[in-house]
């Protein structure tokens, strides 16, 4: 864990830009997201996170003009929503 005085610098230099998240996860999440900063050349799971995010928000872009897109955001909702507690909790 970093150093009182780390995390001031850090929140110091990104106060306007950026806020820290830290979020308790299952053990296989993080090692999901380490396998995506692998298998995309991103610089950590932070990274992988934003790509995460990145990904999702253009599938919901696409979805609003392609009806197959949408089917897979459907698709990829319902599934997290009825298996929710294997990725959460």
């Amino acid at each position: 864990m970093a150093t009182n005085a780390a995390q001031k610098k850090w929140r110091n230099k990104h106060r306007y830009v950026k806020t820290q998240l830290n979020v308790m996860a299952r053990k296989q999440i993080h090692e999901d997201l380490d396998d995506f900063a692998g298998a995309f050349h991103l610089r950590g799971k932070g990274e992988a996170v934003t790509f995460a995010t990145f990904v999702t928000r253009a599938l919901a872009q696409r979805a609003d003009f392609d009806a197959k897109a949408a089917r897979m955001l459907d698709d990829f909702a319902a599934a997290y929503h009825r298996d929710r507690d294997m990725y959460s909790n």
